[in-house]
């Protein structure tokens, strides 16, 4: 069974999916892009910028089902520019400062609004 999560504390979907998903005890959350949940607007044009409004908004959507970082098992980084890699990565570790998750990191051709980052995340309920 399967139960959609929401939260105002994070953008709303910009098409048909959800925020997040919770089944068999893993919370699958969407990729999450640098959009201000409070205007709908893009934060910032550089990826150190856009890489903390993308965690931030992760963090709501764990932080509504009583989870944080030290839940997410596993992550996937999507970049506009691989170039840009060390720059999400020395933000990235600041919230993941303990035993990370597994993660994967790829360039893309574009992403929505053709920001710099997005990232997805499945965390476990423990």
């Amino acid at each position: 069974m399967k139960e959609i999560i929401k939260t105002d504390k994070a953008p709303q979907a910009i098409g048909p999916y959800s925020q997040g998903v919770k089944a068999n005890g893993f919370l699958f959350i969407s990729g999450q892009i640098p959009v201000d949940p409070a205007t709908g607007e893009i934060v910032g044009s550089d990826t150190e910028t856009q890489t903390v409004r993308v965690l931030e908004n992760l963090q709501a959507i764990l932080a509504c089902e009583g989870l944080d970082f030290t839940n997410v098992v596993k992550a996937t980084v999507f970049l506009k520019d691989m170039n840009d890699f060390s720059i999400m990565n020395t933000v990235y570790a600041k919230y993941f400062a303990k035993d990370a998750p597994a993660r994967a990191c790829v360039q893309v051709a574009k992403l929505p609004k053709d920001v710099n980052v997005e990232i997805e995340l499945i965390a476990a309920y423990q």
